[in-house]
C-alpha cells in the first residue's frame, strides 16, 4: 500500500503545482474615427511591424490593473512605436492577444500584446 501511495502523492503534487497557460487572439479596431480607404491601387509600402504589451500579477485573485487599463496600457506602448507624425501613415492588421499563466488562484499573470502592421502612403 505504502508503495502505491508515494507515486500517487508524487503525480497529484505535480498536476496541481504545474502551471497551465491560456491564449485567446481577437482581431479589433480600436480606432474611434473609422476612416476606410479604398486601396484600389498600389499606393503604399509597408514600413514595419510593431507591438506593445502590457502585463498584470495576481496573487489570490487580487491585485493589479482592470482589464480595459490592461489593454489601453498595450495599445499605447503599440502607439508609441509607431511614429505616425512621419509622414502620411496608418496601422492596419491590429491583433490582440491575451495570454493567462500561472497556478490560479494562488498566483496567475496576465499579458496582453497587441501588434499591427505600420504602412506609409506614398501617392
Amino acid at each position: 500500500m505504502k508503495k502505491l501511495a508515494i507515486p500517487l502523492v508524487l503525480l497529484a503534487s505535480s498536476i496541481a503545482l504545474s502551471s497551465c497557460g491560456v491564449n485567446s487572439a481577437m482581431i479589433s479596431s480600436y480606432n474611434l474615427n473609422n476612416t476606410q480607404v479604398q486601396l484600389g491601387s498600389n499606393n503604399f509600402k509597408f514600413v514595419e511591424h510593431i507591438s506593445g504589451s502590457a502585463d498584470v500579477s495576481y496573487v489570490l485573485i487580487f491585485g493589479g490593473l482592470s482589464e480595459k487599463q490592461l489593454f489601453d496600457n498595450a495599445y499605447a506602448a503599440m502607439m508609441k512605436k509607431a511614429d505616425l507624425a512621419n509622414g502620411s501613415r496608418a496601422i492596419t492588421n491590429v491583433v490582440t492577444e491575451e495570454h493567462v499563466g500561472g497556478v490560479p488562484p494562488f498566483y496567475y499573470t496576465r499579458t496582453v500584446t497587441v501588434s499591427g502592421n505600420v504602412i506609409e502612403f506614398t501617392r
